[in-house]
């Protein structure tokens, strides 16, 4: 599994828990963080940006790599907004991937990617998946909402006001 950061750590976790089969070990959990977001000086809410920013990446020379070739790997966020993280997670985990099968002599082994979103948003999206996660029923989501701001409790600094808040709106 591959979280992406920050939203996806949270998410990835509770799933790992769900996924485990008895008397198995646990699935391990990656971590990249990608940041698309930025905020826009003094306003508290931030805007999607334009640019996808690399602030953690798997190092191809790892062990955290190897553990990818010929796995089913699925890939973990919060939420699908723009596509535009998502696409690029994709596309570069699988140039990833292929470099490093080709470093080990494994360029045999298949891998496949799956996604998970807590939350798609039903809009146009900016990035584009590949027809084999989008064709093939590889990308999942819990649930399909509208195009509004989503605030998670993992994300809030005060959770008591963070659930007044919630309650508010329903």
């Amino acid at each position: 599994m591959v979280a992406i950061g920050g939203g996806g750590y949270v998410p990835a976790r509770i799933l790992r828990s769900f996924l485990k089969k008895p008397g198995s070990p646990n699935i391990p959990i990656q971590a990249i963080g990608l940041s698309l977001y930025e905020s826009l000086g003094t306003d508290p809410i931030e805007e999607p940006g334009t640019k996808v920013t690399r602030t953690q990446w798997l190092d191809l020379s790892s062990l955290e790599m190897a553990n990818l070739i010929g796995k089913n790997v699925l890939i973990v966020d919060e939420v699908d907004d723009t596509r535009t993280t998502l696409e690029y997670a994709v596309r570069e985990l699988q140039k990833d991937v292929e470099e490093a099968k080709k470093k080990l002599g494994r360029e045999n082994e298949k891998t496949t990617f799956t996604i998970f979103v807590l939350h798609n948003k039903d809009k146009t999206k900016k990035g584009e998946l590949p027809k084999e996660i989008i064709g093939e029923g590889k990308y999942l989501a819990a649930e399909t909402v509208g195009n509004v701001w989503i605030c998670y409790p993992w994300e809030a600094a005060d959770i008591d006001e963070h659930d007044r808040l919630s309650h508010a709106q329903q």
